[in-house]
């Protein structure tokens, strides 16, 4: 039997099988060994190639018929086999030339797509690094970026912020990373050795940044308070209260659900924290009464709406500046829990209780992990902290 377009044209397709699922037959070329036809049941069929290679029976599809004729998959097969007959394996090459042409674009999609237990705003935050910093890199393949191309853009980067430059390398040494231990060639061995971002800490080129330790200083809260009492949005106001209270990160108060707040037990929780660990807290008397003003004026499942649309507040920088500008005090949202910190840290609460109510996480304090610290044994340093802070709402310079 030889493959020829008569031959092509007269195949039949092959039925399903009993559960209805796709089926394939095979014709085998007699004239030139390894030169086959592939048909299913679908409808489809394709001109492949096999040869037995390093001990292993290897298949290439050649092309599917309508698209190459039978004489052209024919030529085709016949110059694989020949190739294969000088020592050389076309399949093997072909997918190490895939692998070295891997692009930076298309290593960031799979990096992402294996990375589950990313955050949807990490994920935004890693794509806008990948279009702003690298967006000219995008369709280099991985390969060609060497580390000096990555120590200059670095230093680029660096002159228009020194944070932002340092946190889009991260971003890359990231990619690299999980590229070395995907992307092999055919003989196992990784297509990318070294990670070339490493460049910048053997040239310690990672700018100092200093963390920001900026707090409400107690005698400045009673004027900041008094500020946010002016702001024209009471969710605005009962958000920026609600943060100092419960030290909770920006996007964990704001994203925070009715459905979420237990008001018979309490208590309320973030199910979705930067440590990816559900944060329940214990509701005081102070948080009660916030509670309590919002869900008169509830309009939809979040607990501080946003004025604008039916999501929920976003960070509301106008306001702040606002309050900014009435208390003469400079501060950001995230201030607000280092100030709650600050503040409990005076009071002396036990440190376990303290890592509770922030939800901090250490992987290397095995002693904590003996300790269960339940919502009611919360409540006694949260009201704490709370009567404290508003203690200072009502002090006098």
């Amino acid at each position: 039997m030889k493959i020829t377009k008569s031959f092509v044209d007269k195949i039949e397709l092959p039925p399903l099988d009993k559960n209805g699922k796709q089926t394939q037959v095979f014709y085998r070329d007699e004239a030139l060994k390894g030169f086959a036809l592939r048909v299913t049941s679908g409808g489809s069929k394709s001109f492949i190639v096999e040869k037995r290679i390093d001990g292993k029976v290897k298949r290439k599809t050649l092309g599917k018929y309508g698209q190459v004729t039978a004489e052209q998959a024919r030529k085709l097969a016949l110059n694989f086999l020949g190739e294969v007959a000088f020592g050389r394996n076309p399949i093997a090459e072909r997918n190490d030339k895939i692998a070295k042409n891997i692009t930076l674009e298309e290593a960031f999609d799979d990096y992402i797509s294996a990375r589950k237990d990313l955050k949807a705003s990490t994920e935004k935050e890693y794509s806008r690094q990948l279009n702003t910093s690298f967006g000219d890199w995008k369709n280099k393949p991985l390969v060609s970026i060497t580390k000096n191309m990555i120590e200059k853009r670095h230093s680029e980067l660096g002159a228009k912020g020194e944070a932002n430059a340092n946190g889009a390398m991260r971003v890359l040494r990231a990619i690299f990373n999980h590229a070395i231990n995907k992307y092999e060639d055919s003989n196992g061995h990784p297509i990318i050795q070294i990670n070339p971002v490493e460049r910048l800490s053997h040239n310690r080129a990672w700018y100092q940044t200093k963390r920001r330790q900026s707090i409400i200083r107690p005698h400045e809260l009673s004027d900041w308070y008094e500020a946010t009492l002016q702001l024209n949005q009471p969710v605005t106001r009962a958000y920026l209260h609600f943060v100092l209270l419960t030290g909770l990160r920006r996007s964990e108060a704001a994203q925070l659900r009715w459905q979420d707040i237990d008001i018979k037990g309490l208590c309320f929780t973030i199910p979705d924290t930067k440590n990816n660990r559900p944060h329940t807290l214990p509701i005081t008397e102070a948080i009660y009464d916030i509670l309590k003003i919002l869900k008169a004026s509830q309009r939809n499942e979040w607990v501080f709406p946003s004025p604008l649309n039916d999501s929920h507040l976003k960070e509301p920088r106008t306001a702040v500046d606002r309050v900014c500008e009435l208390s003469g005090i400079t501060f950001t949202i995230h201030d607000l829990r280092r100030t709650f910190i600050t503040i409990a840290e005076s009071l002396d609460i036990s440190a376990y209780a303290l890592k509770r109510l922030l939800n901090h996480k250490d992987p290397n304090d095995v002693t904590a992990g003996y300790i269960i610290s339940d919502i009611d044994r919360l409540r006694e340093p949260m009201e704490r902290i709370n009567n404290q802070i508003i203690s200072y709402y009502k002090s006098e310079d």
